[in-house]
């Protein structure tokens, strides 16, 4: 598997989680609309270097947080207030944090299939209650179950960039075959809910939502899409696979910035289904989840954009 961007990157983890502090530093200082933003300030505020502030700064006026004005810098596309929600959800409480990290561990072999809540509470420096609440949230999600007897052990999981890259390529099939079926139908209300969806999460949630929330914002959008077929038999193969691939996608969710382009693409092909061109719309949505498969894996030579005048 290749690199494919550098860690300083517009499109990196680095900017996308230094953009979520700015919004956390903007909100303490209760700024108003219109405030100069200057990146010596940020830079200071937080004590890091001008650069990596500035591609922060640039992905923010993407979303229309802040504007970039030629020659003059940047300026608070909204008040403080209207930010309220884009806090740091990913470091909020210790249950949060050990959730992502008891994935990582398991994801990387540093944690065993099965497991007790006595074991997860004495590694991660958790009470007994607060590993149970963990497990039973996660049982939940269907990522562990309970063991017959005694401990849990995790759901059968992707955990491979091979199976993840076949897991996409499965989708390819099924989901803009979906999209072609003789009863496919668009629902006026489910599409309005999700096209609300996307839009917020072009103007500013996509740094408030949490992995989980990012996650089922997207696995519930292309289920409800493929729902629209009525045909149960593919909407059910959507819906595992989004079971089987749920802990290895919470790791690609340290890059926010990617779900801005492809919530553009969401809005696209709500476009072309609303419109009828639906011979249109599964060749997006197959363009679609092929850059994206590619992005979270890096297997196999890289896709064009899957249209060009979304990005």
């Amino acid at each position: 598997m290749r690199t494919r961007q550098g860690p300083g990157g517009p499109g990196s983890a680095l900017s996308t989680s230094l953009a979520m502090q700015v919004v956390d530093l903007l909100r303490l200082h209760g700024l108003e609309k219109g405030a100069h933003l200057t990146e010596q300030w940020v830079a200071d505020s937080l004590g890091v270097s001008r650069s990596p502030v500035r591609k922060a700064m640039l992905f923010l006026a993407e979303l229309g947080i802040v504007e970039r004005v030629p020659n003059r810098g940047f300026f608070l596309g909204r008040s403080a207030d209207e930010l309220d929600q884009s806090s740091l959800e990913s470091t909020s409480g210790a249950e949060e944090t050990v959730y992502f990290q008891l994935v990582d561990d398991y994801l990387s072999g540093r944690l065993d299939t099965e497991f007790t809540a006595a074991e997860v509470a004495r590694r991660y420096g958790l009470s007994s209650r607060q590993a149970q609440r963990l497990l039973i949230r996660m049982e939940g999600e269907d990522l562990v179950r309970r063991r017959p007897g005694r401990g849990w052990e995790f759901q059968q999981v992707l955990a491979t960039a091979e199976g993840h890259d076949q897991s996409y390529r499965f989708r390819m099939i099924v989901e803009p075959a979906a999209v072609l079926e003789p009863g496919f139908a668009v629902d006026p209300e489910a599409f309005a809910e999700h096209r609300a969806r996307q839009e917020a999460l072009l103007h500013g949630q996509v740094l408030s939502s949490s992995r989980t929330e990012l996650f089922r914002t997207g696995s519930e959008f292309h289920e409800m899409i493929v729902s629209c077929s009525s045909n149960a038999f593919l909407l059910d193969a959507v819906r595992r696979q989004n079971r089987v691939r749920k802990l290895i996608e919470y790791r690609h969710q340290f890059d926010r910035s990617r779900h801005v382009g492809q919530a553009r693409e969401h809005l696209k092909l709500l476009d072309l289904l609303e419109h009828g061109e639906f011979r249109a719309a599964a060749d997006l949505l197959h363009a679609h989840l092929d850059r994206v498969r590619w992005l979270k894996t890096g297997i196999g030579p890289e896709p064009p954009p899957p249209d060009p005048e979304v990005r």
